[in-house]
């Protein structure tokens, strides 16, 4: 790897691991437990768009093990690994079939993250009765995913004017 790209790949594994530790000190006045902005999926989300997929992927999966080590413990690295496999994949499919703009994807993303942390949760104690939950879960993906891929949208063409990814 060129000097370059893993000075790229430190800043922006530091930048996800930062908005990891601020969302999880701002208080989300909702009543459903587990709800979240995502506000490291812009990381991931730019990289996707402007790195690529292979890029996006060990972004996610170093955030998730980096955050899950320093504020969570093996289930929830577990539910997130699993929301972050789902999301990543459904991000590069969407971003591949070229029918969705960068906010499409993202709320693919959000909602796919949501599916499966609860297939997770629904597999680990056993019981399907958390399939009441996705409906809000679902709601709460495509509110954050829009906003995520909004934002990200914008630093997209920011990055993209300055030049900042070339190799």
């Amino acid at each position: 790897m060129k000097t370059r790209n893993v000075a790229m790949y430190g800043m922006l594994i530091a930048l996800a691991f930062i908005l990891s530790y601020i969302e999880s000190i701002i208080p989300i006045p909702v009543p459903i437990p587990g709800i979240k902005i995502g506000l490291a999926n812009l990381v991931v989300i730019t990289a996707l768009f402007t790195m690529g997929p292979k890029q996006a992927f060990v972004l996610s999966m170093l955030r998730i093990v980096l955050v899950g080590f320093t504020f969570g413990n093996l289930s929830t690295m577990m539910f997130s690994f699993a929301g972050g496999m789902l999301s990543w994949l459904l991000m590069v499919a969407a971003k591949r079939w070229k029918r969705f703009s960068m906010t499409g994807v993202s709320i693919l993303g959000g909602i796919g993250h949501n599916i499966g942390q609860i297939l997770v949760a629904m597999w680990v104690i056993n019981n399907s009765v958390l399939l009441y939950y996705l409906p809000f879960l679902i709601i709460s993906g495509l509110v954050t995913g829009a906003v995520i891929g909004i934002v990200g949208a914008l630093i997209t063409a920011n990055i993209k004017k300055l030049d900042f990814m070339k190799n």
